[in-house]
C-alpha cells in the first residue's frame, strides 16, 4: 500500500490538480449581497440584476456605454496647477493631488471625450 501512496497518488493528483480561478470572476452587490457573474454585470451596464443597484464605473466605461459603438476620442485637457491658492490644511494640497492621481491613475479629475450619439456629435465629461 505504501507504493500507492508514494507513487500513484501524486501522479493522479498532478493530473487532476486544482486550477486557480481568477478573483475577478464574481462581483458581490454592495446593496443586496448577491454574487453576480462579471459578464452578467458588464452586459447589464454594472447594474445588479437582483435589486437594480447601480455600481460605480470609470469614466471610460461610461463613455463606451454612452457613445455609438463605444467609439470616442479623449480631449486633452491642460495640466493641473500645483497649488494656485497656497491652500493650507492638515495635509498639503500637492500631497492630496498626488494621492488622488495615484488612486485613480489619472492626471485630471475630469475626463472629456467627443463622440456621437445617434449620429449627433457630442462632447461629454466624466468624473471618477
Amino acid at each position: 500500500m505504501n507504493w500507492i501512496n508514494n507513487y500513484v497518488r501524486p501522479r493522479i493528483n498532478s493530473i487532476f490538480s486544482r486550477r486557480e480561478t481568477p478573483d475577478n470572476l464574481w462581483t458581490k452587490c454592495e446593496e443586496c449581497g448577491t454574487m453576480l457573474f462579471h459578464r452578467e454585470v458588464s452586459d447589464n451596464l454594472n447594474v445588479c440584476t437582483s435589486c437594480g443597484h447601480h455600481m460605480a464605473i470609470t469614466p471610460r466605461e461610461r463613455f463606451k456605454a454612452l457613445f455609438d459603438g463605444g467609439i470616442f476620442t479623449e480631449v486633452k485637457v491642460p495640466a493641473p496647477t500645483p497649488d494656485p491658492l497656497h491652500f493650507r490644511d492638515q495635509k498639503k494640497y500637492p500631497d492630496r493631488l498626488k494621492a488622488a492621481q495615484k488612486q485613480t491613475g489619472e492626471a485630471e479629475a475630469m475626463l472629456v471625450a467627443t463622440g456621437e450619439i445617434g449620429r449627433t456629435p457630442i462632447v461629454a465629461a466624466g468624473q471618477d
